[in-house]
């Protein structure tokens, strides 16, 4: 059979149109598709700035389409899902992202952050955990333990969160020292209740260790000494806790009372505190003198100088059993009586039940949320 070259010649140009006239094609739908993604993107964050956030979303989802190779707009939709709470979707963008042979390594860590976070805000604590480990060594490391830490303590795993507080503490992203003793004393709690007591002897030593200046050690250590009857101990650890925090003292001020009269030390233990009362004067030194105090018209005008000098219901009613029925005299009941009008004041407030807003006059239209009829129509004393 003769091949016929005029047909060769004839189908050449028209093949090469074709081409030509496809390629055209292919490149105008490529170029409108560059074109509509900006577009869809940019609609999208402006959706975004107006609040209007199931429209945003829609955009997005359109220049994710257009252009399912651009990480930005995943990120973007991701965490678009996750601040609606559409936690389901918003792991499934990023477990996208991951799966992408081509996504260098610090969109990557990025996106195994951001799934972290899926996971963390949809309460699935063990796969959060799991992806949080996986940024060790990256630069979302500190990120990680942070939110490590906060994954242990609140499931109550205190050793592990003692070891990522640690971790944080030597990698110099701040002072961990006193949340780390904490975390210490809870296992000592821990321990003590299993009535394991080396192991809490342990712990606590670890805890003061970890802070030596650090006011709980101290008076955990106090008070398990107290609680074993050692009042010797107790007194020595609180008595340095009297030195060092005068303030956390207020917490075992009754204790270090009661184990001084135990040991027959009433009286330097009466100067102590009242040394310090006189400089920081609380209703808590107030009971633990009144403890070791035995001169009852003493204890009474103690009483009433401190509510004179600063007004607190504790002591007011520590004054009305002092009386016993005896009538108060005239000073004692004026002191009594601004007392109690002082503390009353806070109670005679209206309470907005949708925000909370206080006021002393009743409002039909809550001034904060702006809600109608949304106040009780009784004062917080009576509720």
């Amino acid at each position: 059979m003769d091949f016929d070259l005029q047909w060769l010649l004839l189908g050449l140009p028209a093949a090469f149109a074709l081409g030509w006239l496809a390629s055209r094609f292919d490149l105008r739908q490529w170029k409108r598709e560059q074109k509509d993604s900006p577009r869809a993107y940019y609609q999208g964050l402006n959706l975004l700035l107006n609040e209007q956030h199931d429209k945003a979303i829609d955009a997005f989802i359109e220049a994710v389409q257009h252009d399912p190779d651009t990480s930005d707009l995943h990120f973007a939709l991701g965490n678009l899902f996750r601040r609606r709470g559409e936690y389901e979707r918003a792991v499934r963008v990023h477990e996208h992202l991951l799966k992408r042979a081509d996504l260098p390594a610090s969109e990557r860590e990025r996106a195994q952050h951001a799934l972290a976070q899926d996971f963390m805000k949809a309460g699935l604590f063990d796969r959060a955990e799991q992806a949080f480990r996986a940024l060790d060594g990256t630069v979302f490391d500190t990120e990680a333990r942070l939110a490590l830490l906060a994954l242990h303590e609140r499931s109550r795993d205190w050793r592990a969160a003692a070891e990522v507080a640690g971790k944080l503490e030597r990698s110099g992203s701040g002072s961990f020292a006193t949340r780390i003793a904490n975390h210490w004393c809870e296992l000592a709690l821990e321990a003590d209740a299993r009535q394991q007591t080396a192991e809490a002897d342990e712990a606590l030593k670890r805890a003061r260790e970890a802070a030596p200046q650090a006011p709980r050690p101290i008076i955990m250590a106090g008070q398990r000494a107290h609680a074993r009857g050692d009042h010797r101990e107790a007194l020595q650890q609180w008595g340095t806790l009297m030195a060092t925090h005068p303030a956390a003292f207020n917490l075992v001020a009754s204790d270090y009372a009661e184990s001084a009269k135990a040991l027959g030390e009433t009286a330097a233990a009466l100067e102590r505190l009242e040394t310090l009362y006189r400089r920081e004067p609380t209703t808590d030194l107030l009971t633990a003198l009144g403890r070791l105090d035995d001169d009852a018209q003493r204890l009474r005008r103690r009483v009433l100088a401190h509510l004179q000098r600063q007004p607190a219901l504790t002591a007011a009613a520590a004054l009305l059993q002092m009386a016993n029925g005896t009538p108060l005299a005239g000073d004692e009941l004026q002191v009594l009586r601004d007392t109690v009008t002082r503390a009353a004041k806070p109670l005679q407030r209206y309470r907005c039940a949708a925000c909370a807003f206080e006021a002393q006059h009743y409002f039909w239209q809550c001034p904060g949320c702006l809600g109608w009829d949304t106040y009780p129509p009784q004062r917080q004393e009576d509720l």
